[in-house]
């Protein structure tokens, strides 16, 4: 059984609330009045609200703990397979990109989806958050540029995201980069021979299962 080094700083217990799901009534929600000068008089400017409530959005994650943040021992091989996972083109910052990109422009047409996008978001950067830590513990370098096999860094950019203006298709590209996910972290498994690092990926993939079946539900709404 390995011994596993534990992290003094390990984040326990984050739970993002979701206080409400209700949309306000009012006609000036979300517009922050103020004053503008013309023609020498101040005149009350109209502002356009967002029809949609985020306030106390919470993580789309499968209702079960993650393992504690440990490591056997210091890897830097193991921590550049992590920043692929952290920061490569199929990523945790990927994903956070993606879904804030297809919740921003669902907003307005679609609450509940949006919504829906925005908790898949969150429980990312939990994700994302917890391979920086690892990737610290292994002697890594956390930063945004992923280092291959090779050695080579890799610069993330938007590039790396499928962003269609379909919503069908939006959702489907979400899919398929969840997918695509799910294999990278099961082949990273297979080359980490690490417990307590690979006790905290398969607890993501589960996470990045769970959303897939979300995504299929949300599609079948389009």
């Amino acid at each position: 059984r390995q011994m596993c080094i534990r992290d003094s700083y390990n984040i326990q217990g984050i739970n993002i609330f979701l206080s409400s799901y209700n949309r306000k009534t009012n006609e000036d929600r979300g517009c922050l009045r103020r004053l503008s000068k013309h023609g020498g008089f101040y005149m009350e400017a109209k502002c356009i609200g967002e029809p949609c409530n985020f306030s106390g959005i919470k993580p789309v994650m499968v209702d079960l703990p993650y393992p504690p943040i440990r490591v056997s021992g210091k890897n830097p091989s193991y921590a550049d397979l992590l920043s692929i996972d952290y920061c490569g083109s199929i990523s945790e910052l990927s994903a956070i990109a993606q879904y804030i990109n297809n919740e921003n422009r669902l907003a307005s047409e679609n609450c509940p989806m949006a919504q829906a996008l925005l908790g898949m978001a969150v429980c990312e950067m939990i994700h994302l958050q917890k391979l920086g830590e690892l990737i610290a513990l292994l002697g890594g370098d956390i930063g945004f540029s992923a280092r291959g096999r090779n050695g080579r860094p890799m610069i993330w950019s938007p590039s790396c995201l499928n962003i269609p203006s379909e919503c069908s298709k939006m959702l489907t590209a979400d899919m398929e980069a969840e997918k695509a996910t799910i294999n990278q972290y099961e082949m990273h498994i297979s080359w980490i021979e690490d417990e307590c690092v690979n006790a905290v990926l398969r607890r993501i993939i589960q996470d990045e299962e769970y959303h897939i079946m979300m995504l299929k539900a949300l599609q079948k709404e389009v």
